[in-house]
């Protein structure tokens, strides 16, 4: 049996949510990236006027909006993967190995320099 906490599940369930209020109509890639961008948004004004530290010392409350925000846009990523039939694991899987060849160890280890800053030298 599955775990309920999968990937899977969750795609499961949010899937019907979507289906019961016949909101497919409305879930296009269009309309998905722009309601995920929404919500990104909204988790970056949790921090817009933090300091670093006060950044990573969140007050229970704050850990809360900011738990909200982050599950809006992961669902909204879950929903894009699933009317584009895109399996993230599998391209975030990929991404790293691109990203591995992108940012060797040897020149990216605690640098925070773009690949194409390495390209220069």
């Amino acid at each position: 049996m599955e775990n309920q906490d999968s990937l899977q599940q969750l795609r499961l369930r949010i899937n019907q949510f979507v289906q019961e209020r016949d909101w497919v109509q409305f879930h296009t890639p269009k309309n998905l990236a722009m309601a995920m961008i929404v919500e990104a948004a909204e988790l970056v004004e949790q921090f817009q006027w933090d300091t670093p530290v006060e950044s990573q010392q969140l007050t229970p409350e704050k850990r809360e909006a900011v738990s909200h925000e982050l599950a809006d846009t992961f669902v909204y990523l879950l929903r894009i993967a699933e009317v584009l039939n895109i399996d993230l694991i599998e391209a975030a899987n990929r991404k790293i190995e691109l990203n591995a060849l992108k940012y060797p160890v040897e020149k990216a280890k605690g640098s925070n320099a773009k690949y194409t800053e390495y390209l220069k030298n």
